[in-house]
């Protein structure tokens, strides 16, 4: 059974930091394409950055130059390290993992996701 489990969130003044991480639960972690994503209230799950096999990155223009999105195989997790943090980058954090490919952006091309963690920015 596949689990993604998100941890790292919490409270945090604008202008800080936090690194989330993503456990997964996956035997063929090392060659599938991960993702984070966030859901604010009242609006649509949004893309933030993906990471392939290869390393390979693609970043929303959002995040670009604030996130960093990296792999550790050997165990088993993804991170997302945000710096210069906004009030706006208030919301649910979710990671997703997905088969191999090139960077994708696309929600609805992932297969398995995680259940969130809360990133309250104030400001």
């Amino acid at each position: 059974q596949v689990r993604l489990v998100e941890s790292g969130g919490g409270l945090v003044q604008a202008g800080g930091s936090l690194r989330l991480s993503c456990a997964a639960s996956i035997s063929t972690f090392s060659s599938c394409t991960m993702g984070w994503f966030r859901q604010a209230p009242g609006k649509e799950r949004e893309f933030l950055a993906t990471i392939t096999w290869n390393y390979g990155t693609y970043y929303a223009d959002s995040v670009k130059g604030r996130f960093a999105i990296s792999r550790e195989n050997a165990k088993n997790t993804v991170y997302l390290q945000m710096n210069s943090l906004k009030p706006e980058d208030t919301a649910v954090y979710y990671c997703a993992a997905r088969s191999p490919s090139l960077p994708d952006k696309r929600k609805e091309d992932y297969d398995y996701w995680g259940q969130g963690t809360q990133v309250t920015v104030s400001s």
